[in-house]
């Protein structure tokens, strides 16, 4: 068993295929006898005979059918091996783009498997997924839906998500049911096209309130003023997670349904780059929805997220 190789155990397989040496030498790209010459050796090798062949016909000996699955199996390991192996290279330079959130541990997670670049130019999420789309990017951290990644021709995958909470003056931390909050909707769609999209579902869902705006209010020290001038509670965006609240005002939990917000890795549909792959998947890898309590029994995400 010490001589054999995989390069005839490749052979082995096309000639089990094919039944008939000339066209499996055609598909090798090898000489006819060359090929005869190896799977000789290959029977030597193994003590078994593995065809039955005369000048008209080849098939498989009851041995050679025997070790047909398990010699797939044997190359797809070696085949899985090398892409591994190419993996851990982490020679190729990958692109991401993002929104306002990253894993913290991001370095360590594609270390050895991709040089990874963190973009500096901060975008909105319709911005970054149209930037891996056209190639700006190789990968971006964003809000998708279904619709979006069909229009792009993306794949995403989930990376994170914020439970989104209200915020409202005084002192009562109590929850809040999601039909007694307001959501925000800012008439500046360049940069607040998603989370409009995602808001005004929101409030189509649970009856919460529509109340727009047109200062940008959506986070920062505006939003907090639209909060102060609200008789209800306001529903927090995911770019405001974790920014401090002053002390005039509460963060409360939401309630009936609980409200999520995703975050998404999303690539191109063809991409074969195997640093990019690479870093999917170290990225994504062990990554749950329930763990992120998205399959809770109370839990919302908008129709169309990929992780509903």
């Amino acid at each position: 068993m010490t001589d054999v190789e995989l390069r005839q155990l490749r052979y082995f397989v096309a000639v089990a295929e094919e039944l008939n040496f000339g066209r499996a030498a055609d598909r090798l790209l090898i000489a006819g006898p060359s090929l005869s010459q190896q799977i000789k050796a290959l029977e030597r090798d193994l003590g078994v005979r593995l065809f039955d062949r005369d000048r008209r016909s080849v098939s498989l000996t009851p041995a050679g059918a025997a070790l047909l699955p398990h010699t797939r199996a044997l190359l797809e390991r070696a085949d899985d091996l090398q892409r591994r192996a190419g993996r851990l290279a982490g020679s190729e330079a990958v692109r991401l783009g993002y929104v306002n959130w990253l894993p913290a541990d991001l370095t360590s997670r594609t270390a050895g498997v991709a040089q990874v670049h963190v973009d500096a130019w901060v975008a909105p999420s319709h911005t970054q997924a149209a930037r891996v789309a056209d190639g700006s990017l190789d990968l971006a951290v964003c809000w998708v839906r279904d619709e979006d990644l069909k229009r792009h021709g993306l794949r995403a995958r989930l990376l994170g998500a914020d439970r989104l909470y209200a915020v409202s003056p005084g002192t009562d931390t109590g929850d809040v049911w999601a039909r007694d909050t307001t959501v925000l909707l800012d008439d500046d769609t360049n940069s607040w096209s998603s989370w409009n999209v995602y808001a005004e579902q929101l409030a189509q869902d649970t009856g919460a309130q529509v109340v727009p705006i047109s200062d940008g209010g959506i986070t920062g020290p505006a939003f907090f003023d639209h909060v102060r001038r609200s008789r209800r509670p306001v529903v927090n965006s995911p770019k405001g997670q974790t920014t401090s609240l002053p002390s005039d005002l509460v963060r409360r939990e939401i309630v009936g349904p609980s409200v999520h917000w995703t975050w998404s890795l999303v690539w191109r549909e063809g991409e074969t780059r195997t640093g990019v792959l690479a870093a999917v998947d170290a990225l994504c890898e062990g990554v749950g929805v329930g763990d992120l309590g998205l399959h809770a029994s109370d839990a919302w995400l908008p129709e169309g997220d990929p992780h509903r």
